[in-house]
């Protein structure tokens, strides 16, 4: 009886080790991407080639998001008659207050969202609203392509194509 209870133990260890060895695949190197760790920004991805096994429950929860730089300091180029609120590259949030565009009409404001290191539409998502409510979809689409298009004359700029 000891024999067989040992048995399950070693077994149960084992089946353990060979699940926690498995992992999902690193993440893949983008070179425009900022890595926020501990309120310090660097560029590239440091942590990127980080494997994951059954020790990691034990360790401290890393403190990093990704955001597309060109795309954050787009936002902010494209919306810079806006007052900001508040910017937090942690959760990749720019929130705005009431501004009214250059060339005069009704205020907005937005709030930003860049959720992805990559320089692509769907990292982007862009809320504007006037003081009525929300506004049309398509003002809010042009405010977005132009936010993209900065994002791409930016990246250019650094030379990265």
């Amino acid at each position: 009886m000891t024999f067989s209870f040992a048995m399950r133990g070693i077994c149960a260890v084992a089946v353990i080790g060979i699940l926690a060895s498995c992992g999902p695949e690193p993440a893949k190197f983008d070179p425009d991407a900022t890595v926020i760790e501990g309120g310090k920004e660097s560029k590239g991805a440091a942590r990127t080639g980080s494997k994951t096994s059954i020790f990691d429950v034990f360790r401290g929860k890393e403190a990093g998001v990704k955001v597309n730089r060109h795309l954050w300091n787009a936002s902010l180029d494209v919306l810079s008659f806006l007052p900001i609120q508040s910017a937090d590259p942690f959760t990749g949030i720019i929130s705005t207050g009431y501004g009214t565009p250059p060339g005069g009409g009704p205020a907005y404001r937005a709030t930003i969202l860049v959720s992805d290191p990559a320089l692509d539409a769907r990292s982007l998502n862009v809320s504007l609203s006037t003081q009525r409510g929300p506004v049309a979809a398509g003002t809010q689409r042009a405010v977005e392509d132009a936010i993209l298009s900065r994002a791409r004359q930016l990246r250019m700029q650094a030379g990265k194509y």
